[in-house]
C-alpha cells in the first residue's frame, strides 16, 4: 500500500533517524527511498497504556554442556504491560501471518533477515544466496528451499544459507516458533559465522523432530553494527514473534539493550556472566538468579579460573614465570582478566613483571613494547586483547618473533580465531590461548559439527549450539514471551554432546601446532593441550 513521507516522523516514541525534511514523496517500499526512514515513522503514536513497574532479577548462566562451555547471561523480567484494571502481567503472543517479516517495521531493517535479504556476502554461493533471498521475499516457499538448498551444496560451510533454508521450511510450514540471534557480522565476520554454526546445528536437529507439533524453529539473524544495538534491540521487542534472544556483548550498548529486553518482558542470553548449577551425576543446569547487582560475580569467577589455569600452566613450562601483561582499559572483559592475572600470578609462584595498556585507537609501536618487556626480565607474553584488537595481538607476536630469545606467548579466547593463524603466520607458532571450549577429534560433538561443516569448529559454534538449545527448550514449554521467562526462571538441564569437563576445575588450553585442519590460507591448528 502506498504511503506519503515528508521526512518529518509522526511517530516521536521511536529515536528516528532520516535525511531531513523533504517534499511529500509517495512510496510502496517499507522505506522512503528519498529520505530512508521506515513506514512507521509516518504514523501517529499509539495511545499510552497503563505501564506497572515489576522487579525481576537477572541471572547469570554458564552454559555447560559436553557440546561445551559458554560465558552467557540470561537476562529477563516479567512484562510490564498489565491487562486492564486487573494488573496481570501479559505477552506479545500473537505470531503474524506467514511471510510478515520482522524487516518490513523495522528501523534497523537492513540489519534483520529471516531470509529476504543476504547479510553474509562474499562467499561461494551468492548467487544462489540472492536468488534464494527473491524467491523468499516474494513468499514462494518452495522456489527458496530449492534456491537455498542449491547454495548449501554449493558452500556447505556458510550458516546463513541453512538458517534461511530452514527459515523457508518453518515459514511454510507455518506459525514457526521464533528467535533471533544477534552477531557482529560487520565487525567481525569471522566470529559471527561460528556463532550462527552453532545455531544452525540445533535448529536443523530441532526442526527434524519439534517438540511442539507443527512448529518449526525459524532464527532471525541481526547484524549488531555498531550504533546500533539498541535500535536493534527495540524493534526485536517490537515484534511479537520474537520469542527469544541470542547475543550481544557485555560492552555500554549492549547493556543499553539488555535494559530494553528487560523493561519489555523479552528473554535473552548475552556472554556478559555466569552461572553453573552442576549435581552429583555431572548434569549442568541452566537457571536464572535474581539480584541484577550481581550480574558481573560469576564472570569474574570464571575469569578468576581462567588466571588460575593461566597462572600454573605459564609457571609449569617457564618456571619461575616472569609475565608481562598486554590488555586494553577500554574493554571490561580485558581489564578484568588482566586483574585477575596480576592476583593469580603470584599464588603460581610465578610474577607480572610488566603491564602494558594497549586502549583502543591508541598508537603503538609492538617492537618497541615488545623490547621494553623482554628488558624488564618477562619469559612469557600473555595478551588479555580485546576482542577489536586482534591486528595489535599479530605485531606483538610477530615482533616477538625477531626478539631473541622469543618470549613464550599465551592469550584469552578473543584470539582464537582464523585470522590469528592466516596473518600471524609463523609468529603464532605455539600461541597457547585458554578457551572456554576445545575442538578434539574423539569428541562426538566436535566429530559431528565437523562433518556438518566440513572442518573443525570453535568454541563459539559449541556455546552457541548450547544456548540456542537451552532458549528453544524454554520457548518450547510455553510459546510466549512470558512462558520462557517462567521457564529460564525455574532452570533447564542442557543435555551433554560432548566430553564432560568442569570448567570451575580448570580451563581448557590450545596451542597452535602445524597441522593441516586449520583455516584456509594457514598451516597451523589450535589442537588441545594435554
Amino acid at each position: 500500500m502506498t504511503w506519503s513521507c515528508d521526512g518529518k516522523p509522526k511517530n516521536t516514541l521511536e529515536p528516528y533517524n532520516g535525511g531531513g525534511d523533504h517534499s511529500p514523496h509517495d512510496n510502496n517500499d517499507p522505506f522512503c527511498t528519498t529520505c530512508y526512514l521506515p513506514k512507521q515513522a509516518m504514523l501517529p503514536p499509539p495511545p499510552k497504556r497503563p505501564i506497572k513497574e515489576i522487579l525481576m532479577g537477572v541471572a547469570g548462566v554458564l552454559v555447560v554442556s559436553g557440546a561445551g562451555f559458554g560465558v552467557y547471561k540470561a537476562l529477563s523480567v516479567k512484562p510490564p504491560i498489565v491487562n486492564g484494571d486487573r494488573g496481570t502481567p501479559t505477552s506479545p503472543e500473537t505470531t503474524p501471518p506467514s511471510g510478515d517479516f520482522i524487516s518490513s517495521k523495522a528501523v534497523s531493517a537492513l540489519l534483520i533477515s529471516q531470509g529476504e535479504k543476504i547479510l553474509l556476502t562474499g562467499g561461494k554461493a551468492d548467487a544462489e544466496k540472492q536468488a534464494g533471498a527473491a524467491a523468499f521475499v516474494g513468499k514462494n516457499w518452495d522456489d527458496a528451499i530449492a534456491k537455498y538448498e542449491a547454495a548449501t551444496k554449493t558452500d556447505p560451510n556458510d550458516p546463513e544459507t541453512k538458517i534461511y533454508l530452514n527459515n523457508a521450511t518453518a515459514q511454510k510450514t507455518g506459525n514457526p516458533l521464533t528467535i533471533a540471534v544477534v552477531v557482529p557480522i560487520g565487525a567481525s565476520a569471522d566470529a559471527a559465522k561460528e556463532v550462527l554454526r552453532g545455531a544452525a546445528l540445533y535448529q536443523e536437529q530441532f526442526n527434524k523432530s519439534p517438540t511442539v507439533p507443527g512448529r518449526l524453529l525459524e532464527i532471525v539473524i541481526v547484524n549488531d553494527e555498531v550504533g546500533k544495538t539498541v535500535s536493534i534491540a527495540q524493534d526485536l521487542v517490537n515484534s511479537p514473534s520474537v520469542l527469544g534472544v541470542l547475543g550481544h556483548g557485555i560492552d555500554s550498548s549492549s547493556q543499553d539493550a539488555i535494559k530494553t529486553y528487560e523493561t519489555a518482558g523479552l528473554a535473552a542470553i548475552s556472554p556478559v556472566s555466569s552461572s553453573v548449577n552442576i549435581d552429583s551425576s555431572n548434569k549442568a543446569t541452566l537457571k536464572m538468579t535474581k539480584l541484577l547487582e550481581k550480574t558481573n560475580e560469576m564472570l569474574k569467577v570464571y575469569l578468576q579460573k581462567l588466571g588460575e589455569t593461566v597462572a600454573n600452566y605459564a609457571n609449569k613450562s617457564h618456571s619461575p614465570a616472569a609475565i608481562a601483561i598486554f590488555y586494553n582499559s577500554d574493554s571490561v572483559y580485558s581489564k578484568q582478566l588482566k586483574e585477575l592475572l596480576v592476583l593469580e600470578v603470584p599464588k603460581a609462584s610465578g610474577k607480572i613483571v610488566k603491564e602494558v595498556d594497549i586502549k583502543a585507537g591508541a598508537t603503538f609501536d609492538a617492537k618497541s613494547a615488545v623490547a621494553d618487556v623482554s628488558k624488564a626480565g618477562a619469559n612469557v607474553v600473555f595478551m588479555a586483547m580485546s576482542k577489536d584488537q586482534v591486528e595489535q595481538a599479530i605485531a606483538i607476536a610477530q615482533a616477538n618473533k625477531d626478539t631473541s630469545p622469543p618470549l613464550a606467548l599465551m592469550g584469552g579466547s578473543e584470539l582464537y580465531n582464523p585470522t590469528t593463524l592466516i596473518k600471524g603466520g609463523d609468529a603464532m607458532k605455539d600461541l597457547v590461548l585458554a578457551v572456554p571450549w576445545r575442538w578434539e577429534k574423539d569428541d562426538p560433538f566436535s566429530k559431528q559439527a565437523s562433518e556438518i561443516w566440513k572442518g573443525r569448529v570453535s568454541w563459539r559454534t559449541a556455546t552457541a549450539f548450547d544456548a540456542t538449545q537451552a532458549l528453544t527448550a524454554a520457548i518450547s514449554s510455553n510459546p510466549t514471551r512470558e512462558g520462557t521467562v517462567k521457564f529460564l526462571t525455574q532452570g533447564t538441564l542442557i543435555s551433554g554432546t560432548a566430553k564432560e569437563f568442569d570448567l570451575f576445575k580448570e580451563i581448557p588450553l590450545v596451542k597452535a601446532v602445524e597441522g593441516k585442519e586449520g583455516p584456509p590460507g594457514s598451516k597451523y591448528q589450535f589442537d588441545a593441550v594435554k
